[in-house]
């Protein structure tokens, strides 16, 4: 009988997901900055009120891809970066873990915004930072709109997400847990 422990299914899952189309090789810097401006062209194409978030957002923690899945358990990984002025200042990475009923494969895109410098200083300056209930999030679906004017949102941190693809159902209990990546 063969004991999986949870720390080693969660290492297997997400090495699995990374496998995934996200892997990146030794150019690994310049792979994120391409993947991230297509990813802001297509926010910006499909999400209304997108572009005003980003002018007026102290920084943004844009993730380009992140594949997710899950059969029971289920994990999620991407990489992405840190813009300031529009200019990458580090890279990061999402890993999640789930547990609960849930199955599918399913990729997309997330941009986190920092609408003020406290919110900004705080993403940068912990250890390994977990959106939560600091985060506004906004879904952008096939043929809607945001549901939500962005001259309203107050939230210090607000999260779009966005280019789904694939099909992932369930209710789960999860974690995210965005970490700095180390060259």
């Amino acid at each position: 009988m063969n004991n999986w422990t949870r720390r080693a299914f969660l290492a297997g899952a997400a090495g699995s997901v990374a496998a995934c189309g996200n892997g990146i090789g030794d150019s690994r810097g310049a792979r994120i900055d391409y993947r991230v401006d297509l990813a802001l062209q297509q926010m910006f194409d499909e999400v209304p009120g997108s572009r005003d978030l980003a002018d007026r957002a102290a920084g943004m923690l844009v993730m380009p891809t992140v594949t997710k899945a899950g059969f029971g358990w289920g994990g999620a990984y991407g990489e992405g970066a840190l813009l300031i002025g529009n200019a990458p200042v580090d890279y990061y990475s999402i890993a999640q873990g789930s547990w609960g009923f849930q199955l599918g494969l399913q990729q997309f895109a997330h941009t986190v915004f920092f609408m003020n410098q406290e919110a900004l200083a705080n993403f940068r300056n912990s250890a390994g930072w977990e959106i939560g209930a600091d985060a506004e999030y906004v879904f952008k679906d096939d043929g809607d709109n945001l549901g939500t004017d962005t001259t309203r949102l107050r939230s210090p941190v607000i999260a779009v997400i966005y280019g789904r693809a694939g099909l992932h159902v369930g209710a789960t209990l999860e974690g995210t847990k965005y970490s700095r990546i180390r060259r």
